[in-house]
């Protein structure tokens, strides 16, 4: 470990108590054992790793639409924590404008779930973000981000792009797709968190078959442009994930000390409004 004493916020883990916040039925996936991430977990792992502030982000596996489970760990920590909350298309600007109250700072729309058809009508929903400054999180893979252009350049909401955009390794960087992405870090429209490397790479730890596609990612967006994130309690991972190494591949994707504090903390703190 050589970063352990570095503040640090961590802007993509999950947390799930199904003890006390039961899962929804109706999801179909529904996380078990070291999937895992109660309150208690979390707060003693960031403990550990001087994780001083973090970005919690409601889970479709288990939970779905119910945010209670985040809800209640951000009110049990208000300065630690944010959140990204999964809503309804049709929500209401009130409601929205109460989550935002609670500690909420933007919406996800997760592309790998539940397809682009489902998201082609959210007009309504993207122009109510605006109106309250909230994020619009986005996770894609493939092409997706392609077929959600459209609904994008209507709107021109923040941006924040989940695990490097999920890029499909395979096609290699000049690709549309991934070029489409650094176009958006181009135009000064979103934040990319460089995480989630098991969802896309063909590699184990350190994934050194991603480098390429974080370099363009860098260069794009510029440091100032991205986030440190974990993904812990790391739902659905092909083996075991720990958060120690993930730590360390920070150190090794931003070498400089002053761009790795950018990285690892002085963006997320402006960006989120956790000095606020």
């Amino acid at each position: 470990m050589r970063l352990p004493e570095d503040p640090k916020i961590d802007c993509h883990c999950h947390v799930l108590d199904p003890v006390h916040f039961p899962y929804n039925p109706a999801v179909a996936y529904h996380p078990t054992g070291q999937e895992i991430g109660t309150p208690t977990q979390m707060e003693a792992l960031f403990d550990t790793h001087n994780v001083v502030h973090a970005l919690l982000v409601q889970p479709n596996s288990g939970y779905g639409g119910d945010n209670s489970c985040m809800m209640s760990a951000i009110a049990a920590n208000p300065r630690r924590y944010k959140g990204v909350a999964v809503v309804a298309n049709d929500i209401s600007l009130d409601d929205l404008a109460q989550l935002k109250a609670q500690g909420i700072v933007g919406v996800a729309f997760n592309l790998t779930v539940n397809g682009i058809d489902y998201y082609l009508a959210t007009d309504s929903l993207l122009a109510k973000l605006n109106e309250l400054d909230l994020f619009l999180q986005l996770q894609f893979e493939k092409d997706q981000l392609l077929a959600i252009m459209p609904l994008l350049d209507r709107h021109r909401n923040r941006l924040l792009i989940d695990h490097c955009g999920r890029p499909t390794l395979e096609w290699g960087v000049e690709h549309p797709a991934f070029q489409t992405l650094l176009a958006l870090g181009r135009d000064g429209r979103a934040h990319v968190k460089l995480s989630g490397f098991s969802k896309f790479s063909r590699h184990r730890h350190p994934y050194t078959d991603a480098l390429p596609f974080v370099e363009a990612l860098i260069d794009a967006y510029t440091i100032d442009r991205c986030l440190w994130a974990s993904d812990w309690p790391y739902l659905r991972a092909p083996e075991r994930l720990d958060f120690g190494p993930f730590v360390d591949l920070a150190h090794d994707m931003v070498p400089n000390p002053k761009d790795r504090a950018k990285f690892m903390w002085d963006n997320a703190y402006a960006l989120f409004g956790f000095g606020g």
